[in-house]
């Protein structure tokens, strides 16, 4: 299982408590505004359609999700959002890409800048850090009593690459282009799918001992408090052994 599988594991526990600070229907809000731009039909555009699904399974209300769509088609004012990615290293030489979404982009530097002169790390120059990571399709399917080894071979049939698992959920990677579809056909076969996004994945990952993890953890966790800040993703390998301490810290 990745370190980026890992780490949204433990980020997904802390979720609750971010959505009581209203920060996920904030981002969530702003995925699908500036997905809306292209078009706000969601049978003709799948980033939206993608965005909507996220944001439902998130419980996010029906109005909010109406209101960001017509932001991004124009219908509504507050739609001027920018997309920006920065190119970064964690404490210990890992590589770090932070996806943004901003109405005002000096101030998102200045945050980001301020939070790796305060934890350790740097920004870098765009390209210094991407070729590191490749874009996949994520899906991540609840865990109950499912036969692992049938939970595999129904995602490769429909068009998975791989089918990591964890205490609590199966992770799924695909092609970007199958996303869509294999999240639809894993559904219809009556499995809850809980995230489904098109995401950055190292790579080749870094295992670090504990006490550095914990240090590149905290650069993420400091990243992800800022509201203009969309995803955070890591080159940052943890093994279940690992894992286990960080959730047990």
């Amino acid at each position: 299982m990745s370190g980026h599988s890992k780490w949204s594991t433990i980020k997904r526990r802390k979720g609750a408590e971010d959505a009581k600070r209203g920060k996920i229907f904030t981002r969530l809000a702003r995925d699908i505004t500036v997905a809306a731009r292209s078009s706000g039909d969601l049978g003709a555009n799948p980033t939206l359609r993608m965005a909507v699904e996220k944001a439902k399974t998130a419980n996010m209300p029906k109005d909010n999700i109406e209101r960001a769509i017509k932001k991004g088609t124009g219908e509504l004012a507050g739609g001027n959002v920018d997309e920006m990615t920065y190119e970064a290293y964690a404490p210990h030489g890992i590589p770090v890409l932070i996806s943004c979404l901003t109405d005002n982009r000096n101030r998102t530097l200045a945050d980001v800048r301020r939070i790796f002169n305060r934890q350790g790390g740097s920004l870098a120059e765009p390209g210094a850090v991407s070729w590191m990571f490749e874009n996949k399709g994520y899906i991540v399917i609840e865990r109950t009593n499912q036969d692992p080894d049938e939970i595999f071979m129904m995602a490769v049939d429909a068009g998975a690459e791989d089918v990591q698992t964890n205490d609590e959920t199966f992770e799924i990677y695909t092609l970007p282009d199958e996303l869509h579809t294999v999240s639809t056909a894993l559904s219809n076969l009556g499995l809850k799918v809980l995230e489904s996004e098109l995401l950055p994945k190292p790579k080749n990952e870094i295992e670090l001992n504990k006490k550095e993890t914990i240090q590149v953890l905290g650069l993420i966790e400091a990243l992800e408090e800022l509201d203009d800040i969309q995803g955070v993703y890591s080159g940052l390998g943890i093994s279940q052994e690992m894992l286990k301490q960080l959730e047990a810290a």
